[in-house]
């Protein structure tokens, strides 16, 4: 957990400056362009260094924590926020959320809990490399369904960490080499695997990620009351969990491809692992404790907002449970369940481990399960940046109503095209719009054009809405297009070159996936 984003090297400092002067050339270039009609002049602005970051970003003259500052900087002078405002985007409460998850992660790893729970995940899995892959990127789709894909990759990641730590440590005693090729070419796969099979997963159900909250939301205000049906849960999942099962499949085939076969499967399969978790022993005071942390921090995360099925609550949540309580006794507490996020519970469980007792030490006395001295060197304040600066420029594209400009544009150009042509067009332009903005932010952006324009072409407003909502959980290009994305980036073990190689192929994938199926099953399942 305390390696560091990448940073360029010493000896590319003749390469440094060329990328330094390309992005500076862009950005002049784009600000000394002619302003679109429609256009603002703040958007304008907001293009060239979206365009700058964008290329300093993949080039790396600098280390990509320094460029995520460039809003904090440039924003003021070119008059897109205020100082004040652009600051506030980098102390947002899921900026938060990652440094409370992370500590949690870092508790984890210290009291080495993140080996003993790797080696049972191995031992059951498998060991070869795929089998690893996609056993995590099921594990990671089936809890994203339910609970937040941020939550969902902050609880694998650093379990993903330490098998691949394990599985290095394992091979280096035969076979140093074939260890550090294994490790090195199986890093990339596993970690953007749990980023994207997060992302992919809740795309199956209501309640995974908020844009299709933001969707139905938008569907039961603008079109129920003319006349529309509301949508069931149970008719949504048998429409799109074949969409996430594909999706899943592609995404595994696409990192799986040409991965090295493990030596020696049978002398390291399950039942080796199997004894080097028997050799670990009894777990200590310290692991148990922090184990049970991350148990209730899961919990809370799972149940703040109830368990749906269709119109059938499944479990309820604690807030509301809370609230309950309370007015048994006479006290209103009836803000809880808008007042707490995830952010909330993240931070609060992370102090607990500055609180709680671990093992004795030789004086009799005792360390708490997490100390400052070790949260300050294992947490990833790069990552902390970069995830600031995404909400920086997101909340410059709102403001500055560039994303409302794009989308625009983009749908004039569909006017007239087959419904096919249109779905895939939409698909296309949400799927990129969103690895430079918060795809709620992009949904919300878009939603009211893309209703007119059904209205227009006298369609059904689902099959344009639907998906482009379906479509703002499919950006896997860029480290601040989701937050998956951003955390398994900040673990310093996933190039930006990598990430953006594999997504961009995926996003492509996904652009034809979600029009076939939207098209073809959705449309049949939901009757537009």
């Amino acid at each position: 957990m305390n390696e560091s984003l990448e940073s360029p090297s010493p000896d590319r400092t003749g390469r440094n400056w060329i990328s330094v002067a390309i992005a500076i050339l862009l950005f002049v270039g784009i600000l000394c362009l002619p302003t679109p009609s429609g256009m603002t002049a703040e958007a304008h602005r907001l293009a060239a260094i979206t365009v700058l970051m964008a290329t300093m970003w993949l080039t790396q003259p600098i280390h990509i924590a320094v460029t995520s500052l460039i809003p904090i900087a440039a924003y003021p002078f070119l008059g897109i926020l205020t100082a004040k405002q652009v600051s506030l985007q980098y102390a947002d409460h899921n900026v938060f959320l990652y440094l409370g998850g992370f500590a949690i992660a870092v508790a984890i790893e210290q009291c080495g809990l993140h080996r003993r729970i790797a080696l049972h995940i191995i031992s059951r899995v498998g060991s070869s490399p795929r089998q690893l892959v996609f056993g995590f990127m099921l594990t990671s789709a089936i809890l994203s369904m339910w609970i937040s894909n941020t939550a969902t990759t902050m609880m694998m990641l650093p379990i993903a960490l330490a098998m691949l730590t394990t599985l290095k440590d394992a091979l280096r005693t035969s076979d140093p080499e074939h260890a550090k090729m294994i490790a090195d070419k199986l890093t990339v796969p596993v970690l953007l695997g749990i980023a994207y099979a997060s992302s992919i997963g809740g795309l199956s159900t209501f309640v995974g990620t908020p844009t299709n909250v933001t969707f139905l939301g938008f569907w039961d205000q603008s079109f129920v009351p003319k006349g529309y049906e509301s949508l069931s849960m149970a008719e949504w999942m048998a429409s799109f969990v074949p969409l996430s099962v594909l999706m899943l499949l592609a995404a595994g085939g696409v990192l799986t491809f040409g991965l090295p076969a493990l030596k020696d499967t049978e002398k390291y399969g399950r039942e080796f692992f199997r004894q080097q978790l028997a050799g670990l022993g009894r777990a200590s005071r310290t692991e148990r404790r922090v184990f049970g942390v991350f148990v209730m921090t899961a919990l809370l995360w799972v149940l703040r907002k109830p368990i749906m099925f269709d119109s059938y609550q499944l479990f309820p949540d604690w807030p509301g449970l809370c609230v309950q309580l309370a007015a048994m006794w006479g006290a209103d507490i009836s803000y809880l369940p808008a007042y707490v996020q995830d952010s909330s519970i993240a931070i609060a469980m992370a102090m607990l481990l500055f609180l709680i007792p671990g093992d004795p030490d030789s004086k009799g006395g005792s360390q708490p399960l997490l100390t400052w001295t070790a949260a300050e060197a294992g947490l990833p304040w790069g990552m902390i940046l970069l995830i600031g600066s995404g909400f920086a420029m997101a909340e410059g594209f709102e403001v500055t109503q560039l994303g409302d400009w794009l989308g625009q544009r983009f749908a004039e150009q569909l006017q007239g095209k087959s419904p096919t042509v249109i779905v895939a067009g939409i698909c296309l332009m949400v799927t990129f719009l969103t690895e430079f903005t918060t795809n709620v932010a992009t949904v919300n952006t878009l939603q009211p054009t893309l209703a007119a324009m059904a209205e227009q072409l006298t369609i059904d407003p689902r099959l344009l809405l639907i998906p482009a909502a379906i479509s703002a959980s499919c950006a896997f290009m860029l480290p601040i297009a989701t937050p998956p994305n951003a955390i398994v980036f900040g673990s310093g073990r996933v190039p930006i070159t990598s990430m953006v190689r594999y997504g961009i192929l995926l996003n492509l994938v996904g652009v034809v996936l979600v029009t076939l199926v939207t098209t073809q099953l959705a449309s049949r399942m939901m009757g537009f």
